[in-house]
């Protein structure tokens, strides 16, 4: 039997996972529950693994998360609501509590890309969600992680705080809208890009004109692209 894969998206709001084949394929239905908030690494591991719980048979584990990581560690959690994560093997203490599977972490972003770029060219992934997720591909090959949601984007505001999911609620849809429209060329000027692709859970509110080569594509690809994480040489 081939390769069955449980796949973790890590939210601010909602902790996703379900079984892929292979070639990134569902083979069950995604499940969801709300991220706890507080969320220190004790309680995240072991929501997790409570959410593993219907899967009974699956061989490797992949976890896309809302940060910055570097191996099967933790580095920054900025919208986990805790400092505690700076650090933390999040891989291992996962893979220890699901007995042992060989597990792999990796950016949210960067998971969300292994699903939909093209291998061709320099392509970009952003994920409007909780906060702003970026991630950058070269011919299909993972680039080096850029943290641009915690740059200046606009008066004083990181890309986080411009484009994340609380600034969408305090200013109504209309006007986050116009946020994303100012801030689209701002990544092009910066990377000159070949393709983009946006996604996230508040990309369903999109409805400013995209830039050429932008589409937006589904948030199951935060969770589809745990297969490519395995496909990957690390």
């Amino acid at each position: 039997m081939a390769a069955r894969i449980l796949s973790f998206d890590i939210g601010g709001t909602g902790l996703k996972a379900a079984l892929l084949d292979a070639k990134g394929e569902l083979i069950s239905d995604p499940v969801r529950v709300l991220t706890p908030h507080p969320c220190p690494p004790a309680l995240l591991v072991k929501t997790l693994t409570k959410l593993a719980e219907p899967f009974k048979a699956y061989d490797r584990v992949a976890i896309g998360f809302p940060g910055v990581v570097s191996g099967s560690r933790v580095l920054t959690a900025p919208n986990l609501g805790t400092e505690d994560y700076a650090g933390f093997d999040l891989a291992g203490k996962l893979s220890k509590a699901l007995g042992g599977k060989p597990t792999r972490l990796a950016n949210d972003a960067d998971v969300h890309g292994f699903a939909v770029v093209k291998g061709k060219g320099l392509e970009m992934v952003i994920t409007l969600g909780t906060g702003f997720g970026s991630a950058l591909f070269r011919d299909g090959v993972l680039m080096p992680h850029l943290e641009i949601a915690h740059m200046p984007a606009h008066k004083g505001k990181t890309f986080d705080e411009f484009l994340g999911d609380n600034e969408r609620k305090r200013i109504g849809n209309a006007a986050w809208n116009r946020h994303v429209a100012r801030m689209l060329p701002y990544l092009y000027t910066l990377l000159h890009y070949d393709y983009l692709y946006i996604s996230g859970g508040n990309a369903k509110h999109l409805r400013t004109p995209l830039p050429k080569h932008a589409r937006i594509v589904p948030n199951i690809s935060g969770i589809k692209g745990g297969a490519g994480l395995w496909r990957q040489k690390i």
